[in-house]
């Protein structure tokens, strides 16, 4: 039995990994071929002033510009991740032997909200990445109505989680459970936010990939010990795609993942904090800020500029926010500070682990 579920999480997440290698090529082709790039170059601060520092960040210091690197790169995520899962549900039932039947992971208690999240989300991305390149030089899904989709897609997915699956309280560490009750939904949809907002990591090459790669792992990792095996093939199926994507992504990028991959794949990460959690008899949630620390800390120096800018007359705390670019404005190398987020998050994924399987 331990053979056959290793069996079935690393072959789709090998099979993800594979099908965005092959993928990558061809989805390249067209993103060069239309100039799948912002025809107009603009930045603007997190309280809507021009970004002064950033542009003269980019200036010096980025390899690849927001006029000449393709954008939609996430697409290759989800649709690796829909391919890998969609295909293997199909051949269980065209070849219906064991092994095919074991390695199907679709299923409607694990996997159907994850890959609705996950899908929904990408779709709010593409429109906003299509508006994006737009060469009017238009900025996309305007950011209120993208947090109000985020919102009423968590809504739908928290009053899931309440009213059909019944989860009405949260996993406390050494404590028990700490009930809830219909409060879950908007808990679930302030941490779909939270980790929205984190999305903005997707700012120097390789960075991005790294540290939602280590979190779907660490989660897959989770899943597993909980033995919600076909999650845990979800997760690792998404880990997989994630890190096809990370093999084109390292400097010099051939192209940025952008909101059709960083929205998918935070609102996925929100929902399978929750499923890892009193679903499976875990501390899912109680373990998202650590092996989402990179998520929390970016999101959480924003706010700490926007806050210092407003409140002490325009003082800054951060030559840049959010704090990874601050690292670069400081003098370290791109590649100097993906690789310490990379170290970071491989760290925050083996506490954040260990907190959520303690019993």
């Amino acid at each position: 039995m331990i053979t056959s579920n290793i069996i079935k999480v690393f072959i789709p997440a090998t099979a993800s990994f594979v099908v965005g290698i092959l993928f990558a090529p061809v989805l390249t082709h067209y993103l060069y071929k239309y100039r799948v790039w912002k025809k107009v170059a603009s930045k603007t601060a997190l309280d809507g002033t021009p970004a002064t520092e950033f542009e003269k960040l980019r200036a010096t210091v980025h390899t690849g510009t927001e006029t000449s690197t393709p954008r939609m790169g996430g697409v290759l995520i989800w649709v690796s991740v829909t391919f890998v899962t969609v295909g293997l549900w199909l051949l269980a039932r065209l070849v219906p032997v064991p092994l095919t039947e074991k390695l199907d992971f679709l299923s409607r208690s694990q996997t159907w909200i994850p890959l609705f999240s996950l899908l929904a989300g990408a779709f709010m991305g593409l429109v906003n990445d299509l508006l994006d390149i737009h060469p009017s030089g238009e900025r996309g899904v305007r950011l209120r109505t993208r947090l109000l989709f985020v919102t009423l897609v968590s809504l739908f997915i928290g009053w899931w989680f309440y009213a059909k699956l019944g989860v009405d309280a949260i996993g406390i560490p050494g404590d028990g459970t700490f009930t809830l009750g219909a409060l879950i939904i908007p808990l679930f949809v302030v941490i779909t936010l939270g980790l929205y907002a984190g999305g903005v990591i997707d700012g120097i090459d390789g960075l991005a990939g790294g540290v939602f790669s280590t979190a779907f792992m660490a989660y897959a990792g989770i899943a597993y010990f909980q033995n919600q095996i076909n999650l845990a093939a979800f997760s690792a199926t998404l880990t997989g795609a994630i890190l096809a994507f990370l093999w084109f992504n390292i400097p010099p990028a051939r192209f940025w993942m952008t909101e059709t991959g960083t929205m998918g794949l935070t609102m996925t990460l929100a929902v399978i904090a929750f499923m890892t959690d009193t679903p499976g008899n875990g501390y899912g949630i109680a373990a998202l800020p650590i092996i989402a620390f990179p998520l929390v800390i970016t999101v959480l120096s924003n706010i700490i500029q926007v806050a210092s800018k407003k409140f002490r007359g325009g003082k800054k705390v951060f030559r840049i926010a959010p704090l990874h670019h601050h690292f670069e404005a400081i003098g370290w190398p791109s590649y100097k500070v993906t690789m310490r987020y990379w170290i970071i998050s491989i760290v925050c994924a083996i506490v954040g682990m260990t907190v959520a399987l303690l019993k």
